[in-house]
């Protein structure tokens, strides 16, 4: 499970697993990382034109193209810059960290996590469902399978995480097999339908005197088109696994981490290539289905409902070219679940486990895989494998993230100074803000899903944080000169150290805390101290690296001075690390805390100071479990 890892999780564990265990993938040409975001963003059209149809009936092509302008005036500009800040696959989460601090930023992080793992984990468990629909729909399909589109589902989502089991980046390749299929067939049935719309005066003029009695005049239907369109919003889906999936993106030679101009230039190309293909298809395939499909066909029960290209085709161009069609569909919709799969892969592990809030076995891809398959299951299980009953759910995740994308790219502009664009962006973000709140009013289960999902994660996080609250988690200790002079002085004598809370740092101050405790401990008053200093930065990060910095104060005391999120946590990792390098046993001497020891340890839990000694002995123990060679802890 732990060893052998596939290739991205290379990306996840950043430059130094690369070169501790592998070297760096080099990654792929942008438009074959395309069609791994296309196998989520093509597959919506088996599905979109239905949706669409009961959605706005007539009104469905207007509606649709609606989406397409929001779609390359809004979706894209946005994610194009989401895609130049955010270059390592964090998308917009990453831009809007870096604005909140502390534990708000945290928690701000994980309900946005909360949001993703919903369009993700409902990419995965719609486009099974729809893919099983097509299944056992189909005519040539054994009888012994209609009405077992649970278990199809189940088992199509079995299989996807078997891929990611047995490694995924060379599964690519049949991405792009799968869409380059897809899309040709789909053009044949755009084409041919248009044909049939095209020699069919009546079908034309029949649907603009429906669409005419109904709505009146253009501007009634522009209306009504805006307030259906939240509804569509599914073919927005695309965009955010776009810029999950980045480090996949070939850059150029001469890239760095730091600026993967290659890498930004190719997810450019990917991002545009594919709204302008998609929204393509989403105007021709939301005309012809209108046109040519009975309004009762899309209903529950419809021969169209949730397959309306896929009625066409067997309509019009026999049942061995729609089988065709229904496999590649099938097989596209099945897959699709690989982009998402690989955005929660890239997306959970950079967050969680820098936060402390999931186990090291989160850094993994196959646990991981595991987890996220099994919540898939019980998602499938609660929504019976329906597509329109999770289409809620799907469109809120999808409308929120692009909510944060379009408000983190509107803060980057502002900052930048760039006024045009923030004033840009803006309204973009008032778009999508408004097509949210008509989304959530129009469907809230969508919201309840998502909340589920951040009260799991929210929940989860804070007891593997809890659990993992005495774990030593300094991934290094750097020693300036004077602080190194120091440890080499003491080393000769007897190590003691006092660990001290800064306060005036004036001389009384560093002589009334010697004689302390020297009382305190009975010690000699020709003992040697060092003083220890640790001033708490942010104490809702978990990991980090220490770096100690010497300093005489007063002419006479030696004082060590450390920054981290948890008083306990440095100074046990200090002591730790002067034992390794002098090979002498270090003493620390500690007064007792005040106050009461529960509320001492949620200040310790929480802001990272409170109950110091105990806690840095415990982790300390936890560190060290040989005794004889743990660092002494004296509490006076």
């Amino acid at each position: 499970m732990l060893e052998g890892l596939s290739d991205m999780a290379r990306h996840q564990q950043g430059p130094q697993a690369e070169t501790e265990s592998a070297p760096a993938h080099k990654g792929q040409r942008w438009w074959r990382v395309m069609c791994l975001t296309g196998v989520d963003y093509f597959s919506t059209l088996g599905y979109q034109p239905g949706i669409a149809a009961l959605a706005a009936g007539l009104l469905s092509p207007v509606a649709t193209i609606v989406l397409v302008i929001v779609t390359l005036a809004g979706a894209l500009p946005v994610y194009r810059r989401v895609a130049e800040e955010s270059p390592h696959g964090e998308g917009s989460i990453a831009m809007l960290e870096r604005l909140l601090s502390f534990w708000k930023g945290k928690l701000f992080v994980l309900t946005l996590l909360g949001f993703a793992a919903t369009d993700f984990l409902i990419t995965i468990t719609l486009s099974a469902a729809d893919s099983s629909i097509h299944l056992v729909e189909n005519p040539h399909v054994p009888s012994v399978l209609h009405g077992q589109q649970m278990v199809v589902t189940l088992v199509l989502i079995a299989l996807l995480g078997a891929v990611f089991l047995k490694g995924f980046l060379e599964a690519i390749g049949v991405a792009v097999v799968l869409v380059g299929l897809y899309l040709a067939l789909n053009a044949v049935v755009v084409v041919v339908g248009l044909w049939h719309v095209a020699t069919a005066a009546h079908v034309v003029t029949d649907w603009s005197s429906a669409l005419t009695t109904e709505h009146g005049n253009v501007v009634a239907m522009v209306g009504v088109a805006l307030l259906v369109f939240p509804k569509l919003a599914l073919g927005l889906s695309g965009f955010e696994t776009g810029v999950a999936v980045m480090p996949h993106v070939e850059g150029d030679a001469g890239d760095t981490e730091e600026k993967p101009a290659g890498r930004i230039r190719g997810t450019k190309k990917l991002l545009t290539t594919a709204a302008l293909i998609m929204s393509v298809f989403l105007i021709a395939t939301s005309f012809i289905t209108t046109l040519l499909i009975p309004a009762k066909e899309f209903e529950p029960g419809g021969e169209a409902n949730g397959r309306a290209l896929a009625y066409l085709a067997h309509e019009y161009l026999g049942d061995v070219f729609g089988t065709v069609y229904d496999v590649a569909t099938i097989a596209i919709l099945w897959f699709a679940g690989a982009s998402a799969m690989a955005g929660l892969l890239n997306l959970m592990p950079r967050y969680l486990p820098r936060y402390g809030m999931a186990p090291h076995w989160a850094r993994a891809v196959r646990p991981m895989v595991i987890v996220f398959i099994l919540v898939a299951f019980l998602v499938t299980w609660i929504f019976d494998a329906d597509v329109d009953a999770q289409g809620g759910a799907y469109a809120t995740g999808v409308l929120v993230l692009i909510c944060s994308a379009a408000i983190a790219v509107t803060i980057a502009a502002h900052r930048a100074r760039q006024r045009n664009w923030t004033i840009a962006f803006a309204v973009i973000s008032a778009v999508f803000l408004y097509t949210t709140v008509l989304n959530v009013i129009e469907r809230p289960d969508g919201v309840k899903i998502g909340a589920c999902f951040i009260a799991g994660i929210i929940l989860v996080s804070l007891l593997s944080r809890l659990a993992r609250a005495f774990e030593l988690r300094v991934t290094s200790v750097t020693l300036d000169d004077m602080a190194e002079r120091f440890v080499r002085d003491i080393a000769s004598r007897r190590i003691r150290f006092i660990a001290n809370e800064p306060d005036n740092r004036d001389l009384a101050e560093y002589r009334e805390k010697i004689d302390q405790i020297r009382k305190d401990n009975d010690v000699p008053s020709q003992e040697d101290f060092v003083f220890v200093e640790v001033t708490v930065l942010d104490p809702s990060e978990f990991e980090a690296g220490l770096n100690v910095r010497g300093e005489v104060l007063h002419g006479r005391y030696r004082v060590l001075t450390l920054e981290s999120s948890s008083i306990p946590n440095a100074l046990a990792a200090l002591l730790l690390h002067v034992r390794d390098t002098s090979g002498q046993q270090p003493h620390v001497y500690f007064e007792w805390t005040e106050g009461n020891p529960f509320t001492n340890f949620l200040r310790f839990f929480l802001f990272g100071q409170g109950e110091v000694a105990p806690v840095t002995r415990e982790v300390l123990r936890e560190a060290e479990p040989n005794r004889s060679k743990r660092p002494r802890v004296h509490v006076g």
